[in-house]
């Protein structure tokens, strides 16, 4: 089967709406991660990862702003 001449049989705004943003990746501490907004003006875009607050959120570090809680959502997987 070649899949780069497969024609899409569903249209993709019809794929998109049963996608979720939902990360599946493991992290683990001392991650640097790549923030989606960051949370200041001079602040960096990228995060490190200090612990784990709950089954969905870390305490992070980030240059130049300092230490913030991130949602999985609120960076890159």
């Amino acid at each position: 089967m070649n899949l780069f001449n497969v024609t899409a049989s569903m249209p993709v705004n019809d794929m998109a709406v049963g996608w979720h943003a939902f990360c599946h990746i493991t992290y683990n501490r001392d991650t640097w991660v790549k923030l989606l907004e960051t949370p200041g003006d001079y602040a960096f875009d990228e995060a490190k990862l200090l612990c784990q607050d709950s089954s969905t959120t870390w305490v992070a570090w980030v240059p130049d702003h300092g230490e913030v809680v991130l949602d999985r959502s609120n960076f890159y997987c």
